[in-house]
């Protein structure tokens, strides 16, 4: 299906969607849920999380489905409601967002990786592997596009500890990077 026929499509089944037509609502699920899915996973600390997430997204989609005025897309709609949920997930799981100090875990910083090389899903692993507040904050300002102003008003934290938390995420994911680099040039050697 291109994504011209998708988008009709997924129009369509909401104008059944804004009816509570059960059948309509479960197949506008089963077409993005796997997508909202992956979006939910950049922010869960596992499977189980993301899913309910992503079950907690769409029942606010279907409960407030009127909200949708018809700007923009529909799927950038679901989409923002599904960051939102994550985020409003981590607010509800948080208690207070702890820096850790890396320095004292050992963890040295490299300088230099091969990114290109590597496959989208190793990269998500890797991302998946930060500590919770640093994976949110991650995925909010370097694939959401978030500024630190907007991350700070969403997590309730400051624009500080928005930036520090970039920043060592960024330092974590550059060592891993590294030292997937260093298996990979060895075990081609060997």
């Amino acid at each position: 299906m291109t994504t011209s026929n998708t988008n009709s499509r997924l129009e369509q089944l909401w104008k059944g969607c804004l009816q509570n037509n059960r059948k309509d609502q479960e197949v506008f699920y089963k077409m993005l849920a796997p997508k909202m899915l992956a979006l939910c996973m950049r922010y869960a600390k596992d499977r189980d999380t993301a899913q309910d997430i992503l079950q907690d997204g769409f029942v606010k989609i279907f409960k407030n489905a009127n909200n949708y005025r018809g700007e923009g897309s529909l799927e950038g709609w679901v989409r923002s409601i599904m960051v939102h949920s994550a985020i409003s997930y981590y607010r509800k799981a948080k208690k207070t967002v702890l820096i850790e100090d890396f320095a004292e875990t050992g963890l040295a910083i490299g300088t230099s990786h091969n990114a290109n090389k590597l496959e989208t899903t190793e990269l998500n692993n890797l991302i998946d592997q930060l500590p919770e507040n640093y994976r949110y904050v991650f995925s909010m300002h370097a694939l959401e596009g978030y500024s630190h102003r907007e991350i700070s008003d969403k997590l309730n934290i400051s624009e500080l500890l928005s930036r520090t938390n970039l920043s060592r995420a960024r330092s974590i994911l550059k060592n891993k990077l590294n030292t997937l680099n260093n298996i990979n040039r060895y075990s081609m050697a060997g």
